[in-house]
């Protein structure tokens, strides 16, 4: 089988698990619309002010609302000793590393997906700059929080107390990221400035963390 054969392997199983269950897109979705909700009351969306604030509303609901997938499809993994068998098995660590990435990326965007309507009506929101470039900015944002969320939550595996540090680890690594993605969607939303700066910075971030953790995740599943 090939390398990219195997990733799919990984992300099919991912999928159907995840279709049998639904646990961690619907922890998801209710948090991330109980961030989005709270946060409208708290504000006057026809304010100003709400468009300037809610590109950072956005990332910090899926940031808090992602740890709950990517802890969980790490946990599932633990179940009937799966990952003593992948440490056996001739694939590479790099491809389960990746295609449980990606269907952690699949999740957070269908979350987005159906936050949308919501996050639109709630904070009466229209883009007064280019629309389309949030096509461009939330894959690359949401792949860098999936992709540092996937490998630090296999790191944080064997600890006691994985659901706090995950978010201690994760948060401060991506900041950089955090930064890019709310500041391109608030040049968007309000029209002020030019987003492309914070584009270049996520795509350079989303390589430089990509390649660290491929090349790093077969450490990280051999260790003990």
């Amino acid at each position: 089988m090939s390398y990219f054969g195997h990733v799919f392997t990984h992300l099919r199983k991912d999928l159907q698990l995840e279709w049998r269950s639904r646990d961690s897109v619907v922890g998801m979705l209710f948090f991330a619309l109980l961030v989005v909700i709270i946060f409208s009351l708290a504000f006057d969306p026809t304010a100003a002010v709400s468009r300037q604030i809610a590109g950072g509303i956005l990332w910090v609901a899926l940031l808090f609302a992602s740890f709950t997938a990517l802890n969980q499809s790490w946990t599932r993994e633990q179940r009937n000793r799966v990952l003593d068998a992948q440490r056996m098995s001739p694939s590479p660590a790099s491809a389960l590393f990746l295609g449980k990435a990606l269907a952690n990326l699949i999740f957070v965007s269908f979350v987005e997906l159906v936050l949308a309507p919501f996050f639109l009506i709630f904070y009466n929101l229209h883009a007064l700059g280019q629309g389309w470039m949030l096509a461009v900015v939330m894959p690359l944002g949401t792949w860098a929080l999936v992709c540092n969320g996937t490998f630090f939550a296999a790191m944080s595996l064997r600890t006691r107390y994985r659901e706090v540090l995950l978010p201690l680890i994760m948060v401060p690594i991506s900041l950089p990221a955090l930064l890019g993605m709310m500041q391109a969607t608030t040049a968007i939303l309000t029209g002020e400035s030019d987003p492309g700066i914070w584009i270049r910075l996520l795509v350079a971030y989303n390589i430089a963390f990509t390649t660290v953790c491929l090349l790093l995740f077969e450490t990280v599943l051999s260790a003990e």
